[in-house]
C-alpha cells in the first residue's frame, strides 16, 4: 500500500505542476507521515483529486494503526494480565485436601459434597475459560498441567491426602506418574474405557473407578427394586420388628423432609436409627436432619411401616 502511494503522490504532483515534489524520497515522507496522521502540512495537494488522495490514505492509516495496536499489543498485554491473574497457586496453608485434576459434571457434584462435609479440595486445570470462570465463581481451583510437577507442588501436593485424576485415561496416566513421586498421597483414577484400569494401576493409582460401570450397575438395581413390592434385605431383630437400608431416590417426596416428619404415624411409624449422608454412617440422628437425595435411611419397624417407607424412598 505504501508504495502504491508513493506512486500515485508522484503522479499527482506532476498533474497538480509540483515536480519538484515529485520524488521518491519526497513521496516517502509524505506517505509516512500521512499515514500515521501527523502531517506537517509543508507539502500539501492543492486539486480535489489529491485531496480526496489524502483524506484516504489518512483514514485508511488510521483503520491500519489502529488494528496494529488492537491485534499486536492491546490484546496480547490484556491476555497477559488477565492470566497474570488468575490463580496458580494454592494457599500456603492448605492442607489434607484434596486435588482434583479435571473438571466436569461429575466433578461438580463432588465438589459439592465435599463442600457440604467441609472437605477442603482444589481443582487443577490447564484450560484457561475454564479456570477464569471458576475463579469468578470463587471455587478453589489454580491453572496449570495436571501432569507437570511443579503444577501438583503449587497445588500443595505435599500436604494432600487425595489425588483424584479426570481427565482423559491418556493423561490421567501421566498424571498418576507425576503424582506417583509423592509416596504418601493417594490415588484416584476415573477411567473412561474399563479395559485402561490395569494400565492405570501399573502406572501407580491406588483405585481405579469406572463411572459408566458404577451407573450401569445403579441402574440394574433400581430396575430390580421397583420390581419388588415387599421389603427385601431386612433383618428381624425381634419378633415382628425388622431393621433395613433404604437408599432415597431421585424424586423421593421424602427429600427436604426431616426425621422427624418420617418417623410420624401419619407417614410411616417406622423410626429411623441411622442415616448414610455421603458415605458416613451416623448412629445418632438428629430429628431435624433434613433428607437429601444422596441419602441412605437405616430403618426399624414393622414390616407394614417399612414397607410403607419403602414406598415413599422412591
Amino acid at each position: 500500500m505504501v508504495i502504491i502511494y508513493i506512486i500515485l503522490f508522484e503522479y499527482l504532483m506532476v498533474l497538480e505542476g509540483q515536480p519538484e515534489n515529485a520524488n521518491p524520497i519526497t513521496a516517502i515522507y509524505w506517505a509516512t507521515t500521512t499515514i500515521a496522521t501527523v502531517g506537517y502540512g509543508d507539502i500539501v495537494f492543492t486539486s480535489l483529486a489529491g485531496q480526496l488522495f489524502s483524506v484516504l490514505v489518512q483514514v485508511v492509516g488510521i483503520i491500519m494503526i489502529s488494528g496494529f495496536f488492537l491485534t499486536y499489543v492491546i490484546m496480547p498485554w490484556l491476555d497477559r494480565s488477565i492470566k497474570f491473574r488468575l490463580p496458580r497457586k494454592a494457599p500456603p496453608g492448605l492442607k489434607e485436601h484434596i486435588i482434583i485434576c479435571g473438571y466436569n459434571q461429575l466433578v461438580e457434584t463432588l465438589i459439592d459434597e465435599l463442600a457440604a462435609q467441609d472437605i477442603l479440595f482444589v481443582i487443577v486445570d490447564d484450560d484457561t475459560e475454564l479456570i477464569r470462570e471458576l475463579a469468578y465463581k470463587d471455587i478453589p481451583c489454580i491453572l496449570g498441567a495436571p501432569s507437570d510437577k511443579q503444577t501438583l507442588l503449587n497445588a500443595n501436593v505435599k500436604k494432600a491426602r487425595i489425588l483424584i485424576a479426570n481427565k482423559s485415561d491418556e493423561r490421567n496416566a501421566n498424571i498418576v506418574l507425576t503424582a506417583r513421586e509423592f509416596e504418601h498421597l493417594r490415588i484416584i483414577a476415573i477411567v473412561e474405557d474399563r479395559s485402561n484400569s490395569k494400565y492405570l494401576r501399573y502406572a501407580g493409582a491406588d483405585t481405579v473407578v469406572s463411572p459408566k460401570s458404577m451407573f450401569g450397575q445403579f441402574i440394574g438395581r433400581k430396575a430390580m427394586d421397583r420390581l419388588v413390592s415387599r421389603v427385601t434385605g431386612a433383618t428381624e431383630i425381634f419378633e415382628g420388628v425388622h431393621i433395613t437400608e433404604f437408599p432415597i431416590y431421585l424424586k423421593s417426596p421424602l427429600i427436604g423432609k426431616t426425621l422427624k416428619d418420617v418417623s410420624s404415624q401419619r407417614l410411616t411409624g417406622a423410626r429411623i436409627v441411622g442415616i448414610w449422608i455421603s458415605g458416613t454412617l451416623s448412629f445418632d440422628p438428629k430429628e431435624d436432619d433434613v433428607i437429601r437425595d444422596n441419602s441412605v435411611l437405616l430403618a426399624v419397624g414393622t414390616p407394614e411401616q417399612l414397607s410403607k417407607l419403602k414406598k415413599l424412598t422412591h
